[in-house]
């Protein structure tokens, strides 16, 4: 009897603790959640018109450089996508307020800014919500495509960390970690222990001697050379972070 109660009784644990591992992770929010109000994207337009108009259009469509002679482009499609994705709504936010108008950035209210990111999203086809854009609110909404992280665009800065191989007269991180996109280059806080993957990435226009490095985990920062570093990437900085490549 105590030997058949016995498995049954460690099946409970086991489901109890997968139970409690999936309560006790948050769900990561993003846009497609709804980060907006339609009243706040509407409160935008008239912000837009007399100000950002002169530099941008909000569609792919039109000209793309201010009547002034500013620089400017679409608010959306694949210019958004390529400057935004896996960054978050509190990133587009710290972004337009320090940027915009056209390099004045702070020149307007911290509402006006909020507004403008809000309907920043709606022109790019994210649903409303039932909460107003704010620097609280928004901070950690996720922005990705509907069907998940995907690869991040050519030409963005990451951090890739991986055990770094001579391939012939290239260098190459082997095991290499999915590409994550960064602010600046520079080491993580958990290069020295992150899970390693599976991916390789060969090293571009590498201005640092690694010879002596060779076989240990590297901590690399530069710009993707393709669609999810297809090519490599090109090296901004690259650093030890540990002996071994466990």
């Amino acid at each position: 009897m105590f030997q058949r109660i016995l498995p049954v009784a460690l099946l409970m644990f086991v489901a109890c603790a997968a139970m409690n591992a999936q309560q006790a992770a948050p769900r990561v929010r993003t846009v497609w959640d709804g980060a907006y109000t339609d009243a706040q994207a509407e409160r935008a337009r008239t912000t837009y018109e007399s100000v950002c108009a002169r530099c941008h259009t909000l569609t792919v469509q039109g000209p793309t450089q201010a009547q002034g002679g500013g620089q400017g482009g679409p608010l959306s499609g694949d210019k958004f996508w390529t400057a935004f994705t896996q960054r978050s709504v509190g990133d587009l936010l710290r972004y337009v307020t320090k940027n915009m108008p056209n390099g004045n950035g702070g020149t307007l209210s911290a509402a006006t800014y909020a507004d403008l990111v809000a309907l920043i999203l709606k022109v790019n086809g994210f649903p409303v919500g039932p909460a107003e854009v704010t620097p609280t609110a928004v901070a950690d909404i996720q922005i990705i495509p509907k069907d998940g992280p995907g690869e991040l665009p050519a030409n963005v800065l990451v951090r890739v960390v991986g055990c770094l191989a001579r391939e012939g007269a290239d260098w190459t991180l082997t095991q290499a970690t999915v590409p994550e996109r960064i602010e600046q280059a520079g080491i993580g806080p958990n290069d020295a222990t992150r899970p390693l993957g599976s991916r390789s990435m060969p090293l571009k226009f590498v201005l640092t001697r690694l010879d002596r490095f060779a076989g240990q985990r590297m901590s690399v920062s530069g710009m993707l050379v393709g669609i999810g570093g297809v090519g490599g990437i090109n090296v901004t900085e690259v650093s030890r972070v540990a002996d071994s490549c466990q």
